[in-house]
């Protein structure tokens, strides 16, 4: 912000609105990308620092860990220091970070430095969509948050072909270096723009308690289903698996007792937000675990090029953009259950047929097909999962809501990567086997989508017009939920609100 500016909210067509537009793409879209970009420059990780299965999922799974683990503490962070402070400091940590992971000397320094860039990133992408809402007059909120979700499409298209672009020009490490111009452009632009909006005396509690919990108990386990089927199930492996498991468990009962808990249990109560939010688990899952083992087999067994590999799913984002807004007049005439139902169906359609991959095989008649059915049925799936989210619960949870279901999000994939390959048979082998196991995983993913319908059609209300589209009755809303926060986190971390989800069909699945 400019000396002397204003800390008034400002309108959605002015410079300086405008402004606080880009900071919140361009630093969310550093996020997005880089965990996109990651993905397609596994195999050159591999074998740069000669490491097996195991190393390659620490390389996603550490980033995973501590951005699903620690978001919803990033957006109280948010709340409670300001958000603009918090988003530069997630900016400055996540880009020094992205340095040190360009520098890796070895597998696993490569994975510290990517926790660490995670926890960057669970300040940064609460914040980034955080700043809209604190920024803007009451009546821009909705257009900037619609124009922020189909910009943070642009991201996720362009990360995988930017990311095969520099592996194959130059090296997998030029991936996080380039953070480095892009962070300097968005602490630029938020300096110039982005109003410092002081945090209220109302702002919600930060539960480190409950951070620090969730975060150890997820790293013992994923720990152990990484390590345990590649290298054995020795003691250190056995007694992180267990300690974590107690760990969550210890978890669940501290937010219970907590005053202000991270996850507000009590949100849990409507069916209709359980329900959704174990669809997003499935789903989010079956695509994570999916697509992380069909990018190392086009490079590792069927010779495609980084470039190839993330071209390769190209489609599945380009479905996601041009069909969100014919899926948000679908949600408002229809409502968002026959769409959570076919969604799925479609998706675990589109992942059995993936399960032609072959040597030999061409893109269009062995992965093309695949492709475009997982695109449409992930399309007819993420915009109306959204509206459902925000919708089971009342205005004034919309922030916690949407949180908690982009943290399911990414605990999902953190989960799907350590424990996929192992479901498929794949225990740190990398050789002539990977392709079926693949196969194999692509099949359980396909059930587990089936799993995903299947929890839509039992707890989803029927709805029958748009003036019910993404609002479920207000029974299925959470009895005793926690007591109303005045500056919540925002409607959307990596989602967009119910309004602009019925109208654009919600921003793509990072």
């Amino acid at each position: 912000m400019a000396s002397g500016a204003p800390d008034s909210p400002l309108a959605y067509a002015s410079p300086r609105g405008r402004g606080v537009l880009l900071a919140s793409v361009l630093g969310s879209g550093m996020a997005f990308l880089d965990g996109t970009a990651v993905n397609v420059a596994l195999p050159a990780m591999g074998r740069e620092l000669q490491t097996d299965l195991s190393g390659l999922q620490w390389a996603v799974d550490a980033y995973l860990l501590t951005l699903g683990s620690l978001v919803l503490t990033g957006g109280a962070l948010g709340d409670t220091w300001g958000q603009r402070r918090v988003f530069l400091l997630g900016l400055v940590a996540f880009t020094a970070t992205s340095v040190l992971c360009g520098l890796a000397p070895s597998a696993w320094t490569l994975a510290l430095f990517r926790a660490a860039q995670g926890l960057g990133a669970a300040l940064l992408v609460p914040a980034s969509l955080a700043l809209l809402r604190t920024s803007f007059v009451e009546a821009d909120r909705q257009r900037a948050i619609s124009a922020w979700a189909g910009l943070s499409g642009v991201t996720s298209a362009v990360g995988p072909l930017l990311g095969g672009w520099l592996v194959d020009a130059g090296s997998w490490r030029l991936v996080f270096f380039l953070n480095v111009p892009l962070a300097a452009l968005t602490a630029w632009v938020t300096l110039r723009h982005v109003p410092d909006v002081a945090p209220s005396q109302e702002a919600r509690r930060v539960d480190f308690a409950g951070s620090v919990t969730a975060a150890l108990g997820l790293g013992g386990v994923i720990y152990a289903l990484i390590e345990g089927p590649s290298h054995g199930w020795h003691p250190p492996t056995i007694v992180a698996g267990v300690g974590g498991t107690l760990l969550l468990a210890a978890f669940i009962v501290l937010e219970k007792r907590q005053r202000h808990p991270m996850l507000p249990l009590s949100l849990f109560r409507s069916r209709t937000f359980s329900g959704t939010n174990l669809t997003t688990l499935v789903v989010y899952f079956a695509l994570g675990g999916a697509t992380f083992l069909v990018v190392l087999a086009l490079q590792q067994q069927l010779g495609y090029s980084a470039l190839g590999a993330g071209a390769a799913l190209l489609p599945i984002t380009l479905l996601l953009l041009a069909l969100s807004p014919v899926v948000g007049r679908l949600v408002g005439r229809f409502g968002a259950r026959p769409l959570m139902v076919a969604g799925p169906l479609l998706a675990g359609l589109g992942l059995a047929l993936l399960t032609r991959l072959q040597h030999g095989g061409s893109y269009v008649a062995t992965v093309l097909p695949g492709v475009i059915v997982l695109g449409l049925g992930l399309a007819l799936t993420v915009g109306p999962l959204t509206a459902m989210v925000l919708g089971a619960v009342g205005d004034e949870y919309a922030g916690i809501a949407s949180g908690v279901n982009n943290a399911v999000a990414r605990i999902a994939g953190l989960l799907a990567v350590a424990l996929l390959p192992l479901l498929g048979g794949l225990a740190g082998d990398m050789g002539t086997d990977f392709l079926a196991g693949t196969r194999r995983a692509l099949w359980v993913s396909a059930g587990l989508c089936a799993v995903g319908a299947l929890c839509s059609l039992l707890t989803i209300p029927r709805e029958t017009g748009r003036s019910r589209a993404g609002s479920p009755p207000a029974a299925s809303r959470p009895a005793g939920a926690p007591p109303r926060e005045q500056h919540a986190s925002p409607p959307a971390h990596g989602h967009a609100s119910p309004r602009s989800a019925r109208r654009s069909g919600g921003a793509p699945p990072q």
